[in-house]
């Protein structure tokens, strides 16, 4: 709080414009948000839960499933009830130190959620083409480390371009044109220079997303090429299948990501870029939940052995 404090923003308030000024679209729109926030609730609590109580899903993919979909969940909530304000009210007004504090975890968990879903992959690589020094490897100390290595990377760089974005000065345009408080809408608003920003912006998402897509295709390959090696018609296909929906599933978070941050953005293009954001502020979350984790075998055990215990204490 002392650094919102020292910020000299003239400005105490932003309005967030929202995804579409149409009227027609505001209710429709609404309810579509509302499905897929309550869709990516329910998957993700779900999961955090199932993974918490069965001991067989302790393994090194599952906590990085649990910590992803611990992710998902936050984020997910740090936007989404604004926006469905958003399609419900005329005016969505949301308080400088709200805004602030919305950019800074909105990015804390984004940036983590890149670095999540490197760990996963590189978790894939030793598990499929390593197996035998898996256990050594991708022990529970190790998991740990890296878990933290993640969310470290994340509040390091939420705090670097929320920092930045706190020495702007507001003088009177407050309209976000976006449905949340981002880096980009928030810099076209500034009455003061934004050339630093704009180098920290290239710079840090420069580096959350290289880094982290490259050593995923890296993974990738390598899994690809072990796959090739299966003698087994069957596994080949099964891995192929597992595979592939991960890939687009990843494909899908880091594309929209790459759009959004790293094309030149202009207010002429801001509309598109919130379309391109919507992949992965809401339906990467919604999607994650289906895709890593309901087409698992183990999963689909775990959660019908859930349902069954349920299903008996209603019962008696």
């Amino acid at each position: 709080m002392r650094m919102l404090a020292r910020s000299d923003s003239l400005v105490t308030e932003f309005i967030l414009a929202g995804l579409t000024d149409r009227p027609e679209l505001q209710q429709p729109l609404f309810y579509l948000f509302l499905m897929i926030y309550i869709i990516t609730m329910v998957g993700n609590l779900g999961l955090i839960v199932l993974f918490g109580i069965n001991s067989h899903l302790h393994t090194p993919m599952y906590y990085f499933l649990f910590n992803l979909s611990f992710i998902d969940l936050c984020y997910s909530s740090v936007f989404t009830p604004k926006m469905l304000m958003n399609f419900a009210s005329k005016k969505n007004i949301i308080s400088y130190i709200g805004c602030m504090t919305q950019l800074f975890f909105f990015l804390f968990f984004v940036i983590s959620e890149c670095y999540m879903l490197t760990l996963m992959a590189y978790d894939r690589y030793v598990a499929i083409c390593n197996p035998l020094l898996s256990k050594v490897t991708m022990s529970h100390e190790m998991c740990s480390v890296l878990t933290l290595a993640a969310y470290a990377i994340g509040f390091a760089g939420a705090t670097v371009h929320t920092g930045y974005v706190l020495k702007l000065t507001f003088c009177n345009a407050n309209i976000i044109n976006h449905y949340l408080c981002d880096i980009l809408p928030l810099l076209q608003l500034s009455c003061t220079s934004t050339y630093v920003n704009e180098v920290v912006v290239l710079i840090v998402v420069g580096v959350n997303i290289t880094i982290p897509s490259f050593t995923i295709l890296i993974s990738y390959i390598f899994i690809l090429i072990s796959i090739l090696h299966i003698r087994s018609t069957q596994g080949r296909s099964k891995a192929f299948s597992t595979c592939s929906s991960h890939i687009i599933a990843i494909s899908l978070f880091f594309g929209s990501a790459t759009f959004m941050y790293l094309k030149y953005s202009s207010p002429e293009s801001m509309d598109q870029q919130k379309v391109s954001s919507i992949f992965y502020t809401n339906v990467g979350p919604m999607l994650n939940p289906l895709i890593y984790s309901l087409r698992n075998k183990d999963v689909k055990v775990a959660l019908r052995k859930a349902l069954i215990k349920i299903q008996r204490r209603n019962i008696f």
